[in-house]
């Protein structure tokens, strides 16, 4: 039963990093100027990537293990939830970082600006995937 636990740990401090910067990084950001806003978004990018990647991988591989273990399949939905993560972030959000990974923060315009701020509105949805993820793991932690 620890594999369902981990997994929504792990899925609890994605969901809690994935909000954090919703609601404090990225409101912190967008009160720089475009040149600073460019460069904080491409070093915390890079910081944030490597930390929540592996959360998704982590977070999916033991949502699943904990459902082979019990048959309960609301540990593999949530495992599936979480790792919902990856296509969104490769489909959906990575075309407008490829943009701003392209921005040179030397020669910032408005529309980095906007692309910073359309950034942030599709990395809420990362946020609500982890939390569905964490709700739904939740229910059969509490069931053990």
């Amino acid at each position: 039963m620890w594999a369902g636990q981990l997994a929504l740990v792990v899925s609890a401090l994605f969901t809690g990093a994935a909000l954090y910067v919703n609601v404090a990084e990225q409101p912190a950001r967008l009160s720089l100027d475009d040149s600073a806003l460019l460069a904080e978004w491409k070093a915390a990018y890079k910081h944030g990537t490597a930390m929540q990647a592996p959360l998704v991988i982590i977070g999916f591989v033991l949502g699943v293990l904990a459902w082979w273990e019990t048959s309960d399949r609301r540990w593999l939905i949530g495992a599936v939830v979480l790792a919902l993560n990856w296509p969104y972030t490769f489909f959906v959000i990575m075309p407008t970082n490829r943009q701003i990974l392209r921005a040179d923060p030397a020669h910032a315009e408005p529309n980095s600006r906007t692309l910073v701020l359309n950034w942030g509105m599709l990395h809420t949805v990362r946020t609500l995937l982890g939390a569905i993820a964490t709700i739904i793991l939740l229910g059969p932690s509490m069931s053990y």
